[in-house]
């Protein structure tokens, strides 16, 4: 979603030019809503870019996330504190309008495929934050690692957050990423659950308080 029909333009003619043919824009707008009235309501990814018509939309962010879209931020606002308020919102990744077409189509394929990507300017937010070592977590990653490390399989936290199963999977990966980018790597569950406990987002408390539906079948959705 763009503003301006030459980005539009730009970023069908990206896609089209992959040798292998990885990505498809099967729709395109000036608004939010004119692409999910249409195809793009079933769109892999949404590419969005972050001003509107001169309004800053980071407040659909969350929004279009916890509808369990995938979102990827294509903006020419690049200073990291944008980016990182971006990145809170639930956003899987972001592009700048700076970088080029390789990492526009690179990060649109694997965000598809639920694989994290750190496109440099991204990256260069992550190194620059300032605030305390340890990441801040969106609402929805942050329930979705508390079901996941209640021993629930992703099937199950995603049937329980009402989230597709790669949208779990895009939310555990993302964490990961950002422990990744402060030095602080996580790569198994164990290693995972011990940072988040260290670094208070996880109280040791809550991960003995689910019930499961089978268990409580008057919580079932």
């Amino acid at each position: 979603m763009d503003d301006h029909p030459i980005a539009r333009d730009g970023i069908r003619t990206w896609l089209s030019r992959d040798p292998l043919g990885r990505a498809e824009l099967i729709a395109s707008g000036a608004t939010i809503e004119s692409v999910l009235r249409g195809p793009g309501a079933t769109a892999d990814v949404l590419l969005l870019d972050l001003e509107l018509h001169g309004v800053m939309v980071i407040d659909r962010i969350a929004e279009l996330c916890a509808e369990g879209r995938r979102v990827v931020v294509y903006s020419g606002h690049e200073d990291p504190e944008t980016i990182l308020a971006v990145l809170d919102a639930g956003a899987s990744t972001f592009i700048a309008k700076s970088e080029n077409e390789q990492h526009c189509v690179d990060t649109i394929v694997t965000v598809a495929t639920d694989r994290p990507y750190v496109p440099p300017m991204m990256a260069g937010a992550f190194l620059s934050d300032a605030r305390p070592q340890r990441p801040r977590l969106s609402e929805r990653e942050r329930e979705a690692l508390l079901l996941w490390f209640q021993s629930m399989s992703k099937a199950s936290v995603a049937r329980r957050m009402g989230l597709t199963e790669a949208t779990v999977r895009q939310y555990i990966d993302r964490v990961r990423v950002k422990y990744a980018k402060i030095g602080r790597p996580a790569p198994s569950k164990a290693a995972l659950l011990a940072r988040a406990i260290e670094d208070g987002l996880i109280q040791a408390h809550e991960i003995q308080e689910y019930r499961s539906f089978a268990a409580d079948p008057e919580s079932a959705p």
